[in-house]
């Protein structure tokens, strides 16, 4: 019986051009750690625009997101962490940016909500804040909760360090943040690979995003 392969590998240009203006991308990376910036560098230069991005934190203005911002393509920001790039703050400023900071635990769990098909989470952190402005809040055994509602976009671009050419994922030490989690809650997948190598060199015990998640792969 004949087996049919989909060839997952693209180019970048085949891999960027299923991104368009408006869409809603997560982007693994913790201060441009973990994201790739060849991606970064191919949307800047494609200058797709107002863009929402879910993602830990903003970069630098020279790398990771950061590059998106300061080229003025993200409408809204999704993010725990902006203050290593100060372009972030001036742009909210001056109304040219919607910036939604998300406590780093919560946000990771709206994720992953949004990865499992999930109505939400129920955490206690940030109630008697600003954060819990316009959301549900719900009692359980006297503790009072928000409910935070899950995460999901059109696109998620994940970095991976070693890629098989099914699609299973290894991710070096910290560069593994929240790139697993991005890659479930996304309806194309796109990954860009340090070392593409053949289906098996990945042990199984060390795939840490299985291939069915993954639609494409770049090498970068």
């Amino acid at each position: 019986m004949e087996v049919f392969v989909v060839n997952k590998i693209k180019t970048l240009e085949e891999a960027m051009s299923h991104i368009e203006d408006g869409m809603t991308i997560m982007i693994g990376g913790f201060m441009a750690c973990g994201t790739t910036e060849k991606f970064m560098d191919a949307l800047v230069e494609k200058n797709v625009q107002n863009l929402t991005i879910i993602a830990n934190d903003a970069g630098f203005p020279d790398r990771g997101i950061g590059k998106l911002v300061v080229n003025k393509q993200v409408k809204r920001l999704v993010a725990s962490h902006v203050g290593l790039n100060p372009e972030v703050a001036t742009q909210m400023n001056s109304g040219e940016l919607d910036c939604e900071l998300v406590p780093q635990g919560t946000l990771a769990e709206r994720i992953r909500s949004g990865g499992n098909g999930l109505g939400g989470i129920l955490t206690p952190t940030g109630v008697g804040t600003i954060v819990e402005e316009g959301k549900q809040k719900i009692e359980i055994d006297g503790t009072t909760y928000l409910l935070e509602k899950p995460l999901k976009a059109d696109i998620a671009l994940v970095n991976g360090s070693i890629v098989d050419k099914k699609g299973n994922v290894y991710y070096n030490r910290a560069t593994k943040n929240f790139n697993p989690l991005i890659a479930t809650a996304a309806d194309l997948v796109i990954v860009g690979a340090e070392k593409i190598v053949e289906v098996g060199e990945i042990d199984a015990n060390d795939v840490m995003t299985p291939a069915l998640y993954v639609d494409y792969i770049v090498e970068v």
